[in-house]
């Protein structure tokens, strides 16, 4: 008889306990929905005010005259900062407690890392290119390890953008470019050019330097203030090899290229001086017949 008066009170606890649960809940989730209609509004309020504060920054670098690559930089790193410490407020207001946050955080740092690890490496490659300035945002760059090359267009806190002279863009990783060699061909406002051409062996070496050297003297985008020099660099299979060397401003640096082998090959045929093609003698020597 005690077991039954004991299982019906305990029956009717349960009951009351759910009656109230079930007189809650409608409080609960109209609480839940007004946090959730809420952390909304906050995040559409903060995302207004992170981009007012990335604006207001762009214009103080600018008034600062910040480099371009650095304004890149600062206002990405800006924008990953000021959401992070956006969706931090949020989840507060949905009632996470911030110490568990913290918790949670700090747990998970090493997967995190590891999971993460390469754009770790890029965020600090971006960072050394920005204190050591290798390349700037403007400047023709060659990566050596793959051999991708173009203007650099932007730096961002992960990733530096290319536009190659066709437009194509190619993104390479920070990391991986603060870990290669890097050719930067503009950084420079002189480039001296380097060209060869081959002439026949029947042709008069003396002359075609001379032909060479006016041209040279003609040509107003060429540096004369810098020696130039035009030299035989090798005697070839089919053709001996005239070098020539020059500095020009770097912008003309492949107009100037271009034009000048026009040029050359125009004076050449006016000059008669041939430029042969690869070609072979065969001597054929009669057997005696026995």
């Amino acid at each position: 008889m005690n077991k039954f008066i004991v299982l019906t009170a305990d029956i009717t606890e349960e009951l009351a306990l759910g009656q109230k649960l079930l007189k809650a809940a409608p409080q609960t989730m109209l609480d839940l929905l007004i946090r959730v209609v809420i952390c909304v509004i906050v995040f559409l309020i903060g995302s207004r005010i992170i981009n007012l504060i990335r604006k207001l920054t762009s214009n103080a670098l600018k008034r600062a005259n910040a480099s371009k690559e650095a304004k890149q930089f600062l206002d990405s790193t800006l924008k990953v900062g000021l959401y992070a410490f956006l969706i931090f407020q949020i989840a507060v207001k949905l009632g996470i407690d911030a110490t568990t946050i913290a918790t949670v955080l700090g747990s998970a740092t090493v997967t995190i890392g590891l999971a993460f690890q390469g754009s770790l490496k890029n965020c600090i490659g971006g960072i050394l290119i920005m204190l050591l300035h290798p390349f700037r945002v403007g400047d023709y760059i060659i990566e050596d390890n793959h051999r991708n090359e173009g203007t650099v267009s932007e730096i961002t806190i992960f990733y530096t953008k290319l536009a190659t002279i066709d437009n194509k863009i190619i993104l390479l990783p920070n990391g991986a470019l603060a870990d290669t060699s890097i050719t930067n061909v503009t950084n420079e406002d002189n480039r001296r050019v380097e060209l060869k051409v081959g002439i026949s062996y029947q042709s008069d070496i003396r002359r075609a330097k001379a032909v060479i050297n006016s041209l040279i003297e003609a040509n107003d985008r060429i540096m004369k203030d810098k020696e130039y020099r035009i030299f035989v660099d090798d005697l070839g299979d089919s053709s001996v090899v005239i070098g020539m060397r020059f500095w020009t401003k770097t912008e003309d640096y492949w107009p100037v290229r271009w034009d000048m082998l026009e040029d050359i090959k125009y004076a050449f045929d006016e000059n008669g001086i041939g430029i042969p093609f690869p070609q072979m003698d065969v001597h054929l020597d009669e057997l005696e017949r026995v």
